[in-house]
């Protein structure tokens, strides 16, 4: 047996023992720690851990079980080395000018912009068609589809002076439109 010939001071068997066991330890490991940069240093000192325990091995159980106990304790020590000191965001914290409390922002949480932007889109809607037809054909083609001047002249058949007077007009009257709907609320 491999274990037997490794304990008698056999390199080959120990080469022979990680050779067998090491890819696998690797993903074992890498399924614990998920940062492969450290994987390989781990899975090294599992085994160095191993084989200098290897006499403590009980051969009632399979190799495999007792060094992947190995690896997986000595992963779980690692990371509880490398633990991020944390800060209870419930209990006061301790400052140069005394307690203060933690107040932390709900980045999920939606606000009422999404809510705000319907509501002045559906008020500049409604103030749109308030507006005579010969108005509200020109803001559409101008804000809306946004058309030139003399695009919008060209289309209508109109004469340029009278599109921008149209447009001006309209202009004053959603103006006027919105400001009465702002004094309602």
């Amino acid at each position: 047996m491999l274990v037997d010939a490794a304990l008698s001071g056999d390199q080959q068997a120990y080469q022979q023992l990680v050779d067998k066991y090491q890819r696998a330890l690797y993903f074992h490991i890498l399924k614990l720690v998920r940062n492969r940069d450290i994987v390989d240093d781990l899975v090294q000192e599992a085994f160095l851990k191993a084989f200098d325990c290897l006499g403590s091995y009980n051969r009632q159980y399979a190799f495999s079980t007792w060094i992947y106990r190995i690896a997986t304790n000595h992963t779980i020590d690692y990371l509880r080395k490398k633990k991020l000191s944390t800060l209870s965001i419930d209990e006061p914290v301790q400052g140069k000018d005394g307690e203060m409390q933690m107040e932390l922002t709900d980045e999920s949480a939606s606000t009422d912009r999404e809510v705000i932007v319907k509501q002045r889109s559906k008020m500049l809607r409604d103030a749109v068609e308030s507006l005579p037809e010969k108005y509200r054909l020109v803001v559409r083609m101008r804000h809306m589809q946004e058309m030139s001047y003399e695009e919008i002249a060209e289309e209508l058949g109109l004469p340029l002076g009278t599109v921008k007077a149209h447009i001006f007009r309209a202009r004053e009257l959603l103006n006027k439109h919105l400001k009465d709907r702002i004094k309602a609320y």
